[in-house]
């Protein structure tokens, strides 16, 4: 049991389709509105504390893009997609995309700041998108004036943190997604134990779920204690 539950798929890679919105239903809805269920060209904001979804959806936005076809895109668009995190090292060699995705902008220093307010401009001017997400509001950004101006140009949201009844709701949802029959009281006791993001805690109940057939034992209360404590002995819980 104890290999097993160490072997971890790791989680899917983020799409609109697998974003659990919560009260941040009318964020995804907007940045799925562009032809092809993808962000429309100009830029967009997102700003929220962590754990509410920034990196998800800017991960989603640049897979959208990716998978749209130029078909969806227009014929004179930019082909390329990215998503750059810090600390920026890729921001100098993204100017044929048509969406760019840069996370943590409160982080850019000087010389990630130029970089991107130039990539910005040549891809705006190109009818691409630049979907940008923070810790804060744009005019709380510690960055200059002429980047932070264009950054807020376009449409902005503010992204709230699920609360714990909707952490409880997307893990239930997604234990029913694969026939598992967890507990409410199992249901709190895993996110009392595995304090991080839901695609973790997805992640968990998937092994767990494999745990469960490989063993033939149904997932119940004792068996979610002993793998937790079976992955928490290895240093992973």
């Amino acid at each position: 049991m104890q290999q097993l539950i160490l072997e971890l798929a790791p989680p899917p890679a983020p799409t609109f389709e697998n974003f659990f919105p919560g009260a941040n239903q009318a964020v995804l809805a907007a940045l799925q509105s562009g032809g092809g269920g993808m962000p429309g060209p100009g830029a967009w904001f997102l700003w929220g504390p962590a754990a509410s979804g920034k990196t998800h959806l800017l991960r989603a936005s640049a897979a959208a893009y990716g998978g749209a076809g130029t078909a969806a895109r227009g014929t004179g668009a930019r082909r390329h997609a990215a998503y750059c995190p810090y600390p920026f090292a890729e921001l100098s060699g993204l100017r044929d995309c048509g969406l760019l995705a840069v996370d943590d902008v409160e982080r850019l220093d000087r010389v990630a700041q130029l970089a991107l307010f130039d990539l910005f401009n040549i891809i705006i001017a190109s009818g691409g998108s630049v979907v940008t997400a923070a810790n804060r509001p744009p005019d709380d950004l510690p960055l200059r004036e002429d980047l932070r101006t264009r950054l807020a140009s376009g449409p902005g949201f503010q992204l709230r943190a699920l609360g714990d009844a909707e952490k409880a709701a997307a893990l239930l949802h997604h234990a029913r997604a694969r026939g598992m029959n967890l507990s409410e009281e199992m249901v709190a006791y895993l996110l009392a134990r595995v304090a991080r993001d839901l695609g973790t805690q997805f992640t968990l109940l998937d092994a767990l779920d494999r745990l469960s057939l490989r063993l033939k034992r149904p997932v119940t209360m004792p068996l979610l204690r002993e793998a937790l404590r079976s992955l928490e002995g290895r240093g992973e819980g």
